[in-house]
């Protein structure tokens, strides 16, 4: 009958004009009576996911067509919260502190429409929780006579759990723990739960990231079984390089970080007879070790991507094949899986071919030396290298073609800096500096980008099911948002006009060097949507490439190491398209997930360090950038420190403001005078909340009222009184490259 629950979903969409009963559904499907015990529980198992609503008295209905509203509930930290819509085209529904039902921030939920204010803001009511999001909710413990609660680091959770006397774990007021919850909220009463662990003091440095790592349900320590496959591991033996690629004698190199570990990639560049280079891309054969279906892929799959803290990492895959088998070290063979690439003068690639192959890397590099060699052309390193020499300058020049390739054909480019936070013994912050990128960086992103788009588009040519990097289109509304404010500017993109890649690349061209770079980046970097992955090749805007894939860090990512599975198959002839296409959705969907969940736990990492970092230095005062305004003030970004914290609106005394979203600025009502996004302005740190990720600054002087003080300098000024400030992400860690 309906092989796919795509299918099945399809026909009842037809049906359901109005709502019915399971009988009258079956009867309208014409399901034979043997076959009904399975539908009814195929159809109740799509009402879970909320594409169909069961309501009062058994029948089934769509929600659109009942005034509800199918999504995710985000709380806030006052006690309201919001329905987000899983139609992205329907708007949010307001949630009043008592609209929740037993709902929590994070679940899935059908909500009915109770009311449209005349702003065509929506509010309603949760009707009934289709999925959890929480089992366990980490946070403090509170002691309340024999009994106690658990106050939840997730401030949008803002109902505290309770836990009974003998649930306690013994712990003690004001330890980090993690609460299972046995029962959800109600109108009534709170949630109960039971302690489950006791992480312990929450300002112990190793507890502080213990605390992440529970709050984001991290996977912190391996299975055994997956442990001991990777221990099991051994070196390639001769019967593992039979049949592949030899490229032992060629002079291929690795060039990360001087702390990195894991080396995935290595490369090459030859300039051939007739003018044209050959590129060598080489990636670590993670899918020889880590087989489909065993305990290590189970846990790679689970986990979906490396996360890295400041300081530390959380591996996708054991040490033993990170950092050692799986690793390109030097002087020794590793199995690897090879995309080799011929570009003409142009950068048009004219040839290719992918092959298993063995390599031997003659040199680890590091960016800060190869950096030395082609541009600083420091002669202690050049002699130290003389043999590579040659190859580092070739490869700059073919990075270069590359990128200019890229950008005529309308790549964004938003190279912004990073903010790395260094840590001394104890694991408390020490410094913050901007990670440079120089041109080794940007040589080997080049070779990255040509090497994942080259594979692609092989997937492509061979019609074989694949899961791409996809970057949808900014969002209509936010880009003619956008393209009202850069008005302002001389920019005149008229109203209705397709805005490209390359027309926003255009504009940040024209903007270097001028005062307002700084702002036009950071508004554009807001329209764009956020890169996930995917079997549905739509493109990648940001790139501006029409097919683009994750081929090039197994070690790391869990999508490359499937990438590097469908490429196996299509090297010894062995397709698989129905295994594919019912996994790698699924597969895309989870691991954009995890990609997202890690990204956001490095933030709160980051965020954590800068506030200790900050505490360490209220009173001081810095120059810094605003780099976001809202209504009740504006967020600034220190110079200095990379550091951001918030300058509320009613710390400025000497006027009355008012938020011009448009304007992105806070305007004065008497003065006139303007806080804008990217005003460069003076702010003294003026209290910091580690424990909520806080840091309040207050106004000195706007940019153009300062008097001959260094750019970034700090001045140790009165110690002010403390004051609270809103929560807010800080910048990302440098320890890893940008993800494209």
């Amino acid at each position: 009958m309906f092989k796919s629950d795509e299918d099945l979903l399809a026909a009842l969409k037809a049906i359901l004009v109005s709502p019915l009963s399971m009988r009258e559904i079956l009867g309208g499907l014409k399901i034979p009576s043997a076959q009904r015990s399975l539908y009814r529980r195929r159809i109740r198992t799509i009402s879970e996911s909320g594409e169909v609503v069961r309501i009062k008295g058994g029948r089934y209905g769509l929600p659109e067509k009942m005034n509800l509203v199918t999504g995710m509930v985000q709380g806030h930290p006052e006690g309201f919260g919001f329905v987000i819509p899983d139609d992205p085209s329907q708007s949010d529904l307001f949630l009043s502190h008592r609209a929740f039902d037993e709902a929590m921030h994070g679940d899935k939920v059908v909500a009915r429409v109770e009311s449209v204010r005349p702003d065509g803001r929506r509010e309603g009511r949760v009707i009934r929780v289709l999925d959890r999001a929480h089992e366990t909710v980490v946070g403090t413990f509170e002691r309340s006579r024999n009994a106690g609660y658990v106050v939840p680091f997730e401030r949008r959770i803002s109902r505290d759990i309770f836990i009974p006397p003998d649930a306690t774990g013994g712990a003690r007021q004001g330890q980090a723990v993690v609460a299972k919850i046995v029962e959800y909220p109600s109108k009534t009463r709170p949630s109960m739960g039971e302690i489950t662990k006791v992480l312990g003091d929450a300002d112990d440095p190793a507890v502080e990231i213990q605390i992440i790592v529970a709050r984001y349900k991290l996977r912190s320590d391996f299975p055994h079984a997956a442990a001991h496959e990777a221990k099991s591991q051994h070196p390639p033996t001769a019967k593992d390089l039979t049949g592949r690629l030899d490229l032992r004698a060629r002079p291929i190199v690795t060039i990360d970080g001087e702390t990195a570990k894991d080396f995935d990639d290595a490369v090459e560049v030859e300039r051939l007879e007739n003018g044209d280079y050959k590129l060598g891309v080489h990636i670590a054969d993670v899918s020889h070790y880590v087989k489909e279906g065993s305990a290590l892929d189970k846990e790679a799959y689970k986990r979906g991507t490396s996360v890295y803290f400041p300081g530390s990492v959380i591996p996708m895959l054991p040490f033993e094949l990170s950092n050692d088998l799986c690793s390109l070290n030097p002087k020794v063979d590793r199995l690897t899986l090879s995309c080799i690439m011929t570009f003409n003068p142009g950068g048009d690639l004219v040839d290719y071919h992918v092959a298993e192959s063995v390599i031997r890397s003659v040199e680890r590099m590091t960016y800060t030396a190869v950096a030395a060699i082609i541009e600083n052309r420091d002669a202690a390193v050049t002699e130290r290298y003389h043999g590579l020499v040659k190859n580092f300058r070739l490869m700059a020049e073919l990075a270069g073609i590359l990128r200019r390739k890229r950008a005529m054909n309308g790549a964004l480019d938003f190279d912004l800096p990073e903010p790395q936070i260094i840590l001394d013994v104890t694991g408390r912050p020490e410094s913050i500096v901007v990670a440079e990128r120089n041109v080794a960086h940007r040589l080997i992103e080049e070779f990255m980008l040509a090497a994942n788009r080259t594979v692609a588009g092989h997937f492509i040519k061979s019609r074989y099911p694949a899961v791409f990097r996809v970057h949808d289109e900014p969002d209509p509304v936010k880009l003619e948002a956008f393209r009202e404010f850069i008005q302002a500017f001389g920019f005149g993109i008229r109203p209705g006009d397709k805005i490209t890649s390359r027309k926003l690349q255009g504009i940040l061209e024209k903007m270097e060097g001028r005062p307002e770079e700084k702002l036009i980046t950071h508004v554009m970097l807001r329209s764009m949507k956020q890169a996930r992955y995917s079997t549905d090749n739509i493109g990648h805007f940001g790139l501006a490439f029409e097919h683009y894939t994750h081929f090039t860090s197994p070690i790391r990512r869990y999508p490359d190491l499937i990438v590097h599975r469908l490429l196996r198959d299509l090297m010894r002839k062995q397709r698989r398209e129905e295994q594919w296409t019912a996994f790698l959705p699924k597969m895309a969907d989870s691991t954009s997930a995890a990609e997202r969940n890690a990204d956001e736990a490095e933030r709160q990492a980051v965020k954590l360090r800068q506030c200790q970092y900050m505490k360490e230095r209220i009173g001081e005062e810095y120059d810094g950038v605003i780099s976001g305004v809202i209504a009740f003030g504006f967020f600034v970004e220190a110079v200095a420190t990379h550091v951001e914290g918030l300058v509320r609106i009613t710390s400025i005394a000497d006027d009355y403001y008012k938020f011009d979203e448009k304007g992105h600025a806070l305007i004065g009502e008497r003065t006139r005078k303007r806080f804008r996004l990217g005003d460069m302005v003076r702010i003294r740190v003026e209290n910091v909340s580690v424990e909520r990720r806080q840091i309040d600054f207050s106004l000195v002087k706007k940019g153009e009222e300062r008097a001959g003080r260094g750019r970034g300098e700090p001045k140790r000024a009165v110690k002010p009184k403390r004051r609270t400030s809103e929560k807010r992400s800080g910048a990302r860690s440098g320890l890893k490259r940008k993800k494209r």
